[in-house]
């Protein structure tokens, strides 16, 4: 079935003066206009298109690639406000409704918002909302601790940076792990470090255990050979000098540095740290 906001992969029909005519198993057509035909596409080939409905609402295909597909979130650009919403640039010529009644606040231009992208239950049109704790699963968590997630950030708190997990649930970052200083509508990958009683997901930037602090570890050496073989840190650096530059806690450092000096790889100096020479 021809789903909108979803990515396709049909074959080429036929060639018309519009454009192509592609279509699917079950026989269902659809037409790629001419601006966005490869010119190298050939009848009889499969394309890869995105579907979505056009102005006069008719089911087209592009080449385009959308910044969000259906049923997923991303964060996207107010480029203009009118009686009937906002409308938001997500990276095809046709831009994106939010309705009023579906911000969660009043939207304004040239502003970015992190947004879910649905299909409009009375108009079968692809729509965006800003309110998106009910698009959100809370009771059937999908994931296990230690597995590695995609994330957007949306919310700031005390405790934290709230996140979007797998476009499908709602975690937190606390500020204590959060060396790489996340902002609004940041898109980046984490690990699930907890899930507690109430079905809440915690997330950390890195994996845990002994695998994290091997990974730790080998960054910091990467880090000291791009400085040519010597990094001016060491156990009784400022923490916060720590962290701007490397991008972990100094506790985090100190582990890390163990590692390599157990391992033989550096050696430990007054002001710094040097790599052993082979």
């Amino acid at each position: 079935m021809l789903a909108i906001g979803k990515y396709h992969k049909l074959e080429i029909l036929r060639n018309t003066s519009v454009g192509f005519y592609l279509g699917n198993e079950e026989g269902e057509e659809v037409l790629l206009p001419n601006k966005y035909c490869p010119e190298d596409a050939k009848v009889g080939e499969s394309i890869k298109v995105f579907i979505y409905r056009d102005n006069e609402q008719r089911l087209i295909a592009t080449t385009l690639e959308p910044l969000v597909q259906l049923n997923e979130f991303a964060c996207l650009k107010v480029k203009d406000l009118t009686k009937f919403g906002a409308f938001l640039d997500w990276g095809l010529e046709k831009d994106l409704l939010v309705p009023k009644r579906e911000q969660h606040n009043p939207m304004e231009a040239g502003k970015w918002y992190v947004v879910y992208l649905y299909v409009d239950d009375l108009t079968d049109r692809l729509v965006a909302t800003s309110r998106l704790k009910k698009h959100l699963e809370t009771t059937d968590i999908d994931v296990e601790v230690g597995e590695k997630v995609d994330l957007i950030a949306f919310a700031k708190t005390d405790l934290g940076i709230k996140v979007i997990v797998n476009h499908t649930y709602e975690g937190l970052l606390y500020h204590d792990a959060d060396f790489r200083n996340t902002r609004y509508g940041d898109r980046f990958t984490g690990y699930v470090s907890n899930i507690r009683q109430d079905q809440k997901i915690d997330i950390s930037l890195r994996p845990q255990g002994y695998d994290n602090m091997d990974i730790v570890a080998k960054e910091l050496l990467q880090t000291i050979e791009e400085h040519g073989g010597y990094l001016d840190l060491h156990d009784k650096s400022d923490p916060n000098v720590i962290r701007e530059r490397l991008g972990m806690s100094k506790k985090l450092f100190k582990k890390a540095l163990g590692s390599l000096y157990k391992a033989r790889l550096v050696q430990l100096e007054q002001n710094g740290v040097r790599i052993v020479e082979d």
